[in-house]
């Protein structure tokens, strides 16, 4: 019998977790940009622990091991960003990235006032790309940082949501 990913708040102890998992999974983006210096690689602990206590941060679970993370939060004017969105190179392809994903949105609606979801991943990116479309998110702008990299801005309304959650 199998053990089932369980998705919950994380806490002060998981954050050395979330970070080799965030250095493990960003390494395919830092590949396929060839820039080992993006700041998911580049991280500190202490960040990481003030990022925990400002924001919203979930992981997912296998027993012991965090196999999933995602971050987020909402500012002033209702728009709920989220990133962070990673999962361990042998649990993707089976949904769990969009299940860490729909359950941060509910969880930032718990929050509320939401307007609209946002979130960013760099254009060459098509697996994020094609999660984020199957998830409802659309481009709303793409902004070149560097010769290889453009990021793509996607956004859904808030209002999605709260109909498919009713």
């Amino acid at each position: 019998m199998g053990m089932s990913v369980i998705i919950s708040v994380a806490g002060d102890d998981d954050a050395e977790q979330i970070l080799k998992l965030q250095y493990l999974g960003y390494q395919s983006e830092a590949e396929l940009y060839g820039d080992w210096g993006i700041e998911p690689l580049t991280q500190s602990l202490e960040s990481l622990r003030a990022e925990l206590a400002d924001r919203h941060v979930l992981v997912a679970r296998l027993g012991e091991e965090v196999v999933g993370t995602v971050r987020g939060r909402v500012d002033e004017a209702g728009l709920a960003r989220i990133g962070r969105l990673v999962v361990h190179p042998r649990m993707q392809r089976h949904g769990l990235g969009g299940r860490l994903l729909e359950a941060m949105e509910r969880r930032l609606l718990e929050q509320g006032p939401v307007t609209a979801f946002s979130l960013l991943t760099g254009h060459r990116s098509l697996g994020n790309l094609r999660l984020y479309a199957r998830q409802g998110y659309r481009q709303t702008s793409v902004e070149p940082v560097s010769r290889q990299l453009s990021l793509v801005t996607l956004e859904k309304p808030a209002q999605v949501e709260l109909a498919a959650s009713a």
